[in-house]
């Protein structure tokens, strides 16, 4: 028998790998480095995302390196490579375990030189790892990252650029990339930083700095030179600091190789960086910030079975009041769930009210619930009567004040469930409730809405965290207190019934339509709203995935149909109830702080 020659071998595999006449390419070879420190709280979520990238595992390198720690990090990542090592082409796993710190670290936060010379080295390690095992890209991958987008190692190896990075949201302004640097080399902010960062603008952009994930086309010539060695450099050119991803950055500007960020997809989260003398606390409040971000956009958190042991159950309270209640439709289990998977990663503890359903009401059961509507009503947008959905929605709310005035609950906080959460929401919320009980008086205060009037609003006095609220719209979430439930139901609102975010700015006597407000006597509930605001809509009008059990139900029929308002106090609400543009709504919110700027106000549905 004659030994295949090499030519007819290549024309053998051609036809294996042939299906109905084309070629089938296997996927380019990528190896993931990631250095590991102090991250046992990030890495159970880092696995299971990374084990979830729709990319060929074969086609998959890791290498790992941890060392330094004074946690769990090294007994988790073995854990994980127990399981999943066999399903990637090849695993590198080196790790320390005599020592916790360096001789010159005050702390697990401080980068001192010696840690930066050893980032430096094992970089420098694995990118030479990658060239010489003839890696098309090497994916740098920090431990605190979390790719919740499932094709995003697919999306950036297509993309085939030199360096790119998806580009990754936080909490405030914070992400893996800069559009601007100084001549010492650090962080320059630019117009063009927020329009990225904003999706105001989306693609590719070249960039002088990328970090965190950053992808490396090993096939491009000129990455030769690519260095995070400062030894390497061309001589006489940096004189900046010893710093892995500067030095990175520059080798690839004297070597005129493009860095890119992208933002043509929603890929993931990325913790901001601990400085020194942070505890880990705030760590662990930045990781919650990410999975509540998430589970917004994707409705639960990634966690594999085998490492949920590695992650320690969230203790659930109900932040200093007497209730928290959640309106939710029965059938909307899709909501419920979504917010109970919130409710568990915040720590909490929140009672599901059902909501009344409009789909079940008709004419016959208002009569017997006693229901009349307020004479001269209509919508000030739509110009039409109240929608059944709407009566649900205000009945829902109703029973819960009633409820109140039942079980005697001093302060109760009534959530929507169509919510997405700000960073720091407990915190925030704590701050909120210490003004607002220091200073006493309040009846009603919004946690999220959508503020109508253009003028500004006054600071309660003594206040840092509240101020006296104008018209507004939506009931998204509010804190009630006893005295607050008993004003909004002394007005009997059944008998004169308009929707309950009309109802609640006519009752602190802050709206536009005088002849509603005159037709309800004493209108002094006292309403303050939380300053920047701790809660927005998941989505709004137009957004994939936006429905409205008020808006989208039908109207009442013949039982007491209001006229159309003509009234030259009507409201014209420049769009539907639930609409309001991110950039709006922004711009509405009071912020002392640019930080406070949350990636629930940013266009992620691309």
């Amino acid at each position: 028998m004659k030994p295949v020659s090499s030519v007819s071998f290549l024309v053998l595999l051609a036809v294996i790998i042939t299906v109905q006449g084309s070629i089938m390419y296997q996927s380019p070879k990528v190896l993931i480095v990631t250095l590991i420190r102090n991250k046992e709280h990030t890495l159970p979520y880092f696995f299971s995302y990374l084990e979830d990238q729709e990319y060929p595992k074969d086609r998959i390198s890791l290498w790992i390196r941890s060392d330094y720690n004074e946690d769990r990090s090294i007994d988790i990542t073995k854990a994980w490579l127990k399981r999943v090592s066999k399903k990637y082409h090849s695993v590198d796993f080196g790790y320390r375990s005599d020592a916790e710190k360096r001789p010159d670290e005050k702390s697990s936060t401080h980068w001192s030189e010696d840690r930066f010379a050893d980032v430096i080295r094992l970089k420098q390690e694995a990118l030479d790892k990658g060239r010489k095992m003839w890696a098309d890209f090497v994916l740098f991958l920090d431990a605190d990252v979390l790719l919740a987008n499932p094709i995003t190692i697919a999306k950036l190896v297509d993309l085939n650029l030199p360096i790119v990075a998806p580009m990754l949201l936080s909490d405030g302004l914070y992400s893996n990339f800069w559009c601007g640097m100084t001549t010492d080399y650090y962080y320059h902010r630019t117009d063009e930083y927020k329009e990225i960062l904003n999706y105001e603008k989306t693609g590719q952009f070249p960039v002088p700095m990328v970090h965190s994930a950053v992808m490396v086309n090993i096939n491009v010539a000129q990455s030769l030179a690519l260095t995070f060695d400062k030894k390497r450099l061309p001589p006489g050119h940096y004189n900046g600091p010893l710093d892995d991803i500067i030095i990175f950055a520059m080798s690839a500007n004297y070597s005129s190789i493009p860095m890119h960020i992208s933002n043509s997809a929603s890929y993931g989260y990325i913790l901001v960086p601990l400085e020194q003398g942070d505890t880990l606390e705030k760590d662990m409040e930045q990781l919650t910030n990410a999975k509540v971000y998430i589970i917004n956009e994707y409705g639960a958190v990634k966690l594999k079975e085998d490492l949920k042991h590695f992650v320690k159950e969230v203790p659930k309270d109900k932040m200093d009041v007497s209730k928290i209640y959640m309106i939710n439709l029965e059938r909307r289990p899709e909501r419920r769930n979504k917010m109970f998977n919130n409710f568990d990663e915040l720590g909490l503890d929140v009672e599901f009210f059902p909501a009344v359903d409009g789909r079940q009401l008709n004419d016959e059961k208002l009569r017997e619930i006693g229901v009349k509507f307020l004479p001269g009503y209509a919508d000030p947008y739509h110009k039409r009567p109240m929608t059944m959905g709407e009566i649900g929605c205000f009945l829902s709310h109703y029973y819960i004040w009633q409820k109140m005035i039942a079980l005697n609950l001093e302060e109760v906080l009534i959530l929507e469930d169509d919510i997405r959460f700000e960073p720091y929401f407990k915190r925030r919320v704590a701050q909120v409730l210490a003004d607002a009980r220091r200073i006493g008086g309040w009846d009603l205060i919004y946690f999220g809405r959508k503020r109508l009037q253009e003028d500004d609003e006054k600071w309660v006095e003594g206040s840092e965290t509240l101020v006296v609220a104008g018209y507004s719209y939506w009931t998204l979430g509010y804190l009630i207190s006893l005295q607050g439930a008993r004003k909004l139901l002394a007005e009997q609102p059944l008998q004169k019934l308009v929707p309950v975010d009309e109802y609640i700015p006519i009752m602190f006597n802050n709206h536009p339509n005088e002849s509603w407000v005159n037709q309800f006597n004493n209108r002094n509930l006292v309403a303050w709203s939380a300053a920047p605001l701790l809660l927005y809509p998941t989505h709004y009008t137009g957004d994939d995935g936006y429905i409205s059990d008020t808006e989208d139900s039908v109207q009442i029929d013949n039982f007491n149909k209001p006229q159309n308002d003509t009234s030259e106090n009507s409201v014209d609400k420049k769009g539907d109830k639930e609409q309001l543009s991110s950039k709006t709504l922004m711009d509405s919110t009071i912020s002392r702080d640019e930080h406070e700027l949350s990636v629930a106000n940013r266009k992620t549905e691309l």
